[in-house]
C-alpha cells in the first residue's frame, strides 16, 4: 500500500485552471486570545482594538478585531491550496475591508483563479487569485487579489495561455466601507495620544517613524502559526538551508503588521484600514533583521456622507537594518533598494478636526 497517496502535496503551477474556484479548509473562529497574542507579537497599540469603552464610544458593541489580524488569518486559509509550493508571494491589490469582525466570528475563505502566466524558464509560473472571506452569517468581510510565483512539478506540461488580470491601481472611495454606526468624536485623542487629525496631513508629507523592532526567530514563527499559514519556507529550516536563501524567510504579513505598529507614532488617529491598494514584498526578511518604517502621504479624500472622518492614502515603506532618515526621499525605484522589504499603498480612515 502506498501511504504517500494520502499526503496532499499541494497545487503546483500546472494544477491551476483559469476561473476555477477553490473552497479552503479549516474555518476559524476568532477568540480574545487571538487578539491578545497579536498585540504581544506586534506591539499594536490602536485603542479601538484593545479598549472596550473606547470602541463603545465610537459606536461598536465591542472591540473589533485588528484589521491586519483578520487579514492574516483569512490569508492563512488560502496557503495550503494556493502557495504551499510557492517560490514567493509577489504582491497584493484591491484589498477591501468590508465588514468589522469580532470575537466569536467564524471566517471561511474561498479563492478564484483569475490569471496565469508561465515563466520563461518553464520551471514556475505566476498565479493570480481573488480571495473572499465570509463570516458565519455569510456576510463578506474581506476580499483581495494576490499573485504568487509557484513551482512547476511536471515540467513537460504545456504552458497555459497567458492571462494577466487588469487590476485597479487603487480601491475606489465608493467601494470602501465604514459601518454607519462608527462615529468619531473630539475626545479620541485622549485614548490614542495623537494630536493630529485628517486636516493636519498633506500630500507629499513624509513621516520617519522613530522606533524599530528586531524580528526574533520564535516570534515570527509563532505569529505565522497564529495565522495557520503552513508555508514550508517559513518553518522548515532543513529545507531552507538547501535553498538560495540559506535560511527561513519571514512571512511578509509579519513585516506588514510590525510596520503598522511602528507607524502608530505619527499616525495615532488612523483608526481603521479601509483598503490596501497595492503592495509588494520588495526583498526578503529574515530572523535578526531590525525593521523600521516610514510613511508618505499620497493623497487625502473626503468620505461621502461623512463629516466626522476623512481618508488618507498612505505609502508604507518597511526598511530593514537602516534608519528611515538614511533612505533617500521616496522614488518609484525605492523598492529596488536592498534594505526595503515592504512597499505598501493603503488607505485609512482618520477623524476630522472639525470646528
Amino acid at each position: 500500500m502506498n501511504h504517500k497517496t494520502k499526503v496532499n502535496p499541494g497545487r503546483f503551477f500546472e494544477d491551476f485552471v483559469l476561473n476555477q474556484v477553490i473552497h479552503h479548509a479549516t474555518p476559524r473562529t476568532i477568540t480574545a486570545g487571538d487578539a491578545s497574542l497579536y498585540i504581544a507579537l506586534t506591539g499594536a497599540r490602536n485603542p479601538m482594538h484593545c479598549s472596550t469603552p473606547f470602541a463603545n464610544s465610537l459606536g461598536y458593541h465591542s472591540t473589533p478585531i485588528d484589521d491586519l489580524l483578520a487579514f492574516h488569518i483569512a490569508f492563512g486559509k488560502t496557503v495550503p491550496d494556493i502557495s504551499i509550493n510557492a517560490v514567493a508571494n509577489l504582491g497584493y491589490a484591491d484589498v477591501r475591508f468590508l465588514h468589522p469582525i469580532f470575537v466569536g466570528d467564524t471566517l471561511h475563505t474561498s479563492s478564484q483563479v483569475i490569471g496565469l502566466k508561465q515563466n520563461s524558464n518553464g520551471k514556475s509560473g505566476v498565479v493570480w487569485v481573488r480571495s473572499t472571506t465570509t463570516n458565519q452569517q455569510n456576510i463578506v468581510v474581506l476580499s483581495w487579489v494576490r499573485w504568487v510565483m509557484v513551482h512547476k512539478n511536471a515540467l513537460n506540461v504545456a504552458a497555459p495561455k497567458p492571462v494577466i488580470p487588469d487590476l485597479p491601481n487603487q480601491v475606489r472611495i465608493e467601494d470602501m466601507h465604514l459601518p454607519p454606526y462608527f462615529k468619531a468624536h473630539h475626545e479620541i485623542s485622549n485614548a490614542t495620544g495623537g494630536q493630529y487629525y485628517w486636516e493636519d496631513y498633506q500630500a507629499g508629507e513624509r513621516i520617519n517613524h522613530v522606533a524599530g523592532a528586531t524580528i526574533n526567530p520564535a516570534e515570527h514563527t509563532l505569529a505565522t502559526r497564529l495565522y495557520q499559514n503552513n508555508a514550508r519556507l517559513h518553518f522548515d529550516d532543513y529545507l531552507m538551508k538547501q535553498s538560495s536563501f540559506g535560511q527561513r524567510l519571514v512571512y511578509g504579513g509579519v513585516v506588514i503588521s510590525l510596520c503598522r505598529a511602528l507607524s502608530f507614532e505619527g499616525l495615532e488617529n488612523a483608526l481603521t484600514i479601509l483598503a490596501i491598494n497595492a503592495g509588494t514584498h520588495a526583498n526578503p526578511s529574515f530572523a535578526g533583521d531590525t525593521i523600521y518604517c516610514a510613511t508618505e502621504v499620497i493623497d487625502k479624500y473626503t468620505l461621502p456622507g461623512r463629516d466626522d472622518m476623512g481618508a488618507l492614502r498612505l505609502r508604507m515603506i518597511g526598511i530593514k537594518d537602516c534608519l528611515p532618515s538614511e533612505l533617500d526621499a521616496f522614488k518609484s525605484e525605492t523598492s529596488d533598494h536592498p534594505n526595503v522589504v515592504l512597499d505598501l499603498d493603503y488607505t485609512v480612515a482618520m477623524p476630522r478636526r472639525g470646528e
